[in-house]
């Protein structure tokens, strides 16, 4: 019987008072962040073309150049439903792999929603409260931001309106129900409700939707109603910023177990998970403080990072955002309906990035049947069933730990586990089964994908 230490929780008084800005330390070591642009002229925009989608405090975050900001008690005492989140080590899947590495995760999936989510869905939903916005609206790839989102605008007694990707709303039935139980309305995007939607449908009427999609359509929907305001659920520095609460909270269980991660891994859609856990220790790394590798995973069906172009494109199909700096497959690309609907997104957040572009960290793309055979015996040994998302994360953290077994090498290794899967078992059936389809990122997808950026673009 071992008696080694698996669990590491924090006592909720030193859970995290503050959410960490990675801007600043990328600014001292000599990255210039590149400022979003106006579609039509082409020109640095400030903060007060993003007035009409959101409130002034979140705009302040967006363009903040403060290396911390304050969590409101608000948003704090609804943050202790679930936080701090548990780190354990994974000795069962350790011994499985037969290596010498040590291999943590933290585990978002305790949330109410079952995702790291909540993290920015309950202070984006505050920050609007005292706004006075009555009205949410947003998009969803597998559902777990929606749900998050239909849980926080309950805590603060507001509406919401999520438009749901069509292929994850098809494949998640009980998401729609989970965002309807806290009274959101879920529709299925694109729709005809929105001019954006109908636009898509009239171009396509078989599209199983995309996140670029959705976004449109949610936004369309703050813009024209004065009670209505968007949020949004990764890639702009405010999400990333408030899910920094992960990692700051990771680096005190990290001491506890008395050891330093060499390789830290999270799965990336937009970006926003693997940014939580990692920028507190990319934060460090920058500094000199820390040597370790940070690595990426996304799905091979839609590798924004490791096919994708770093250039200025639009968050959304319909081109209502402005330009952003980031790796992309193109605003107009829907990826395949693969199971992993959170990471169907044909951008990055712009400073994740920059941080691949400049070395920082590096990204692999995995298939599905081999990020689900990895979740398989990560269930197996540990007894938790993770998300789709999230099994990409494991399949590079068990590939990080069968390279140190081959090399003899005693590393520490550390990966986000942003979610459960345990609405999602309709994906483990086909995969159990034989079932589930293969999609790969073909020449003439990339092709095509990178055919329509727009004309402004980053040199080098």
């Amino acid at each position: 019987m071992s008696d080694e230490q698996t669990t590491f929780n924090l006592d909720p008084k030193d859970m995290p008072d503050a959410w960490f800005n990675i801007i600043p330390s990328m600014v001292q070591a000599g990255m210039t962040p590149l400022p979003p642009l106006h579609p039509g002229t082409k020109e640095p925009i400030g903060p007060e073309a993003l007035a009409p989608l959101f409130p002034e405090a979140i705009i302040m975050q967006e363009v903040s150049a403060e290396p911390w900001i304050d969590i409101p008690g608000e948003v704090i005492d609804i943050y202790k439903l679930w936080r701090p989140s548990p780190l354990y080590r994974a000795t069962r899947l350790e011994k499985a792999l037969n290596t010498p590495a040590k291999i943590f995760f933290k585990y978002e999936g305790v949330s109410p929603a079952g995702s790291h989510k909540p993290n920015t869905a309950v202070a984006q939903a505050y920050y609007n409260k005292e706004a006075g916005v009555k009205k949410l609206s947003t998009e969803t790839g597998a559902g777990q931001w929606g749900s998050s989102v239909a849980m926080a605008a309950a805590f603060f007694g507001m509406e919401a309106l999520v438009f749901m990707v069509k292929a994850s709303f098809n494949q998640k039935p009980y998401r729609r129900m989970f965002m309807e139980t806290f009274g959101a309305t879920c529709l299925s995007s694109p729709t005809d409700t929105t001019d954006a939607g109908r636009g898509i449908l009239a171009a396509n009427p078989d599209t199983t939707g995309s996140l670029g999609i959705a976004i449109s359509e949610a936004i369309e929907v703050a813009a024209k109603n004065p009670d209505t305001n968007y949020v949004i659920g990764s890639v702009l520095n405010h999400v990333l910023l408030h899910q920094t609460i992960i990692g700051l909270e990771t680096q005190k269980q990290m001491e506890m177990a008395g050891v330093q991660p060499d390789v830290i891994v999270g799965c990336v859609g937009g970006g926003s998970n693997f940014a939580g856990l990692c920028y507190p220790f990319m934060g460090d790394k920058l500094a000199g403080k820390l040597d370790a590798r940070f690595v990426a995973a996304e799905p091979s069906a839609c590798p924004t990072l490791t096919k994708g172009k770093f250039a200025y494109d639009f968050g959304d199909t319909s081109m209502l955002t402005p330009l952003l700096p980031m790796y992309t497959l193109g605003h107009d690309f829907v990826p395949a309906p693969v199971h992993s609907g959170g990471l169907r997104y044909h951008g990055d957040a712009p400073s994740l990035s920059m941080l691949v572009h400049e070395g920082h960290m590096e990204a692999k793309a995995y298939t599905q049947n081999s990020i689900f055979e990895a979740a398989v015996q990560f269930s197996r040994t540990q007894g938790i069933i993770p998300g789709p998302e999230p099994a990409h994360a494991i399949r590079a953290a068990i590939d990080e730990a069968i390279a140190a077994r081959e090399a003899g090498e005693e590393k520490v290794i550390l990966f986000g586990l942003s979610g459960h899967g345990l609405l999602d078992m309709a994906a483990y059936d086909d995969y159990n089964n034989g079932l589930l389809p293969e999609f790969e990122f073909s020449p003439e997808d990339e092709a095509e994908a990178l055919t329509h950026l727009p004309e402004a673009s980053i040199p080098g």
